[in-house]
C-alpha cells in the first residue's frame, strides 16, 4: 500500500470514528447483531410513523444459502459457491478477501439485513415517488487497522426491491462508504435509517448513546379503547358513543382472532355505510364528489377544478377546498377496485394514521 493510500485510509477511518458518535455506529450495529445471534435470527416489529413493519434478519455464508434454490441462484450469478459470492462482495466493500484454501469446514460469516418502508410522515405526500419506499440496509462486519477482533462494519443499500432472488439482489446493492450520501441514497433515507435504529434499540432493550435523545417510538399495545378512538375520529364524534362502543367491541373481538379471513373493510362494511362514508369505484365525477362530501359533512360543498378532470386527479382540488374547512378526505383501503372515503378533521389525521398502524388497519391519505 502506497503512502497516499495509507493517508486516504487514515482519514477515511478518522471520519468514520467521528460519524460513530451517532446511531450509525459499530457499537449500535454490533449490539443489534449480538441480539440476532444470541436470541433470535429474525425480528420484526411496528413503530410510529413508519409504513408496515421493520424487519431484521441475520444471515450467514454459507449455511443460510446452502439449499437447492440458493445454490441455483449462486450458479446463475456466475459463482461456484457462497464463499465466492462473499469474496466478490468483500472486494466491493474494502474487506480483505478470504483465502478459500485455508477455510475450515465450520467457517461462517454473518451479516444482517434491515428492511423497512420510508417514514410516511416525513415526506411530501404529494410526491408519490417518495411515499412508502422500501429500503434495504445490509451490514457486514470486519476487522480494521490490523485488529484481531471485529471492530468495524460496511453498509450496502438497495431501495424499492424485495429480495425475491436473494443472491442476485444482494449483489446489486450499493456500497455506502460510512453512510456518506451517494447517488440513490439521500438525507431523508439516512435520517429514517437512524430513526429505525433508535426504535430497534428500544424494542430490543439496547442502551442508546448518551448524545441520542428520543421519545418512545414503539406503538402502543392495542386495546378495545383504540378501536373506540379510531371510530370517533373517523366519524368526527357525530355517532352516539353507545353505538361506537358496540362496534369497537365487535372489532376488538374479531382482531383478537388474528385470522387471515378477517378483513377490516368487509367485516365493518355495514357500519361504515351507515355513518356517512362514501363507497365509490375508482372512477367518479366531480359532481359525485360534491354530492357525497356534502352528505358527509352535512353542508353544501363545492370546489374548483380544471375541465376534464376526474377521479383521483380531483384529489388535490378536493383537499384544497376541504382544508379551508379544516377537513381532509381520507380512505379506508378496501383491497379492491373501490374507495371507502371518509372526512376527518385535519388535526386528527396524524392520530388516525397512528391508530391505523397500531390496529393494522390500512387507511390512506389521498
Amino acid at each position: 500500500m502506497t503512502w497516499w493510500n495509507r493517508l486516504k485510509r487514515f482519514f477515511y477511518y478518522l471520519h468514520q470514528k467521528k460519524e460513530e458518535k451517532g446511531m450509525i455506529s459499530f457499537d449500535i450495529l454490533n449490539a443489534i447483531y449480538s441480539y440476532l445471534y444470541e436470541e433470535s435470527s429474525s425480528v420484526n416489529f411496528k413503530m410510529k410513523g413508519f409504513f408496515d413493519k421493520i424487519y431484521l434478519n441475520r444471515y450467514a455464508f454459507p449455511e443460510s444459502f446452502d439449499d437447492q434454490k440458493s445454490r441455483s441462484q449462486i450458479k446463475n450469478c456466475g459463482f461456484n459457491n457462497g464463499f465466492e459470492v462473499l469474496n466478490f462482495i468483500f472486494s466491493q466493500i474494502d474487506i480483505e478477501p478470504l483465502d478459500l484454501e485455508l477455510l475450515t469446514p465450520d467457517a461462517s460469516y454473518d451479516f444482517i439485513h434491515i428492511q423497512f418502508h420510508s417514514d410516511v410522515t416525513s415526506y411530501n405526500t404529494e410526491n408519490k415517488k417518495k411515499k412508502n419506499v422500501l429500503h434495504n440496509f445490509i451490514i457486514f462486519f470486519c476487522c480494521d487497522d490490523g485488529s484481531p477482533e471485529t471492530n468495524s462494519y460496511r453498509i450496502l443499500y438497495q431501495k424499492k426491491s424485495y429480495f425475491t432472488s436473494y443472491i442476485s439482489s444482494l449483489l446489486k446493492c450499493q456500497y455506502i462508504k460510512n453512510a456518506i450520501i451517494e447517488s440513490e441514497i439521500n438525507e431523508e433515507t439516512i435520517k429514517d435509517f437512524e430513526t429505525v435504529l433508535i426504535a430497534t434499540c428500544q424494542y430490543l432493550h439496547i442502551e442508546l448513546p448518551e448524545i441520542v435523545s428520543a421519545p418512545n417510538l414503539l406503538l402502543e399495545e392495542f386495546t378495545q379503547h383504540h378501536f373506540e378512538e379510531l371510530l370517533c375520529l373517523i366519524t368526527r364524534n357525530k355517532v352516539e358513543l353507545k353505538i361506537i362502543k358496540k362496534q369497537a367491541k365487535k372489532m376488538f373481538a374479531k382482531h383478537k382472532l388474528s385470522s387471515e379471513e378477517n378483513e377490516f373493510y368487509e367485516d365493518n362494511y355495514e357500519f361504515f355505510e351507515s355513518v356517512n362514508c362514501w363507497n365509490s369505484d375508482w372512477k367518479f365525477e366531480p359532481e359525485d364528489a360534491e354530492y357525497f362530501i356534502s352528505e358527509m359533512i352535512e353542508d353544501e360543498f363545492s370546489f374548483d377544478y380544471p375541465e376534464e378532470t376526474y377521479s383521483h386527479d380531483l384529489f388535490p382540488y378536493l383537499q384544497s377546498a376541504l382544508a379551508k374547512r379544516d377537513l381532509e378526505l381520507m380512505s379506508i383501503n378496501t383491497m379492491c377496485d373501490s374507495y371507502l372515503f371518509f372526512v376527518a378533521y385535519r388535526g386528527d389525521v396524524s392520530r388516525i394514521l397512528e391508530l391505523a398502524n397500531i390496529l393494522d388497519v390500512q387507511i390512506d391519505r389521498l
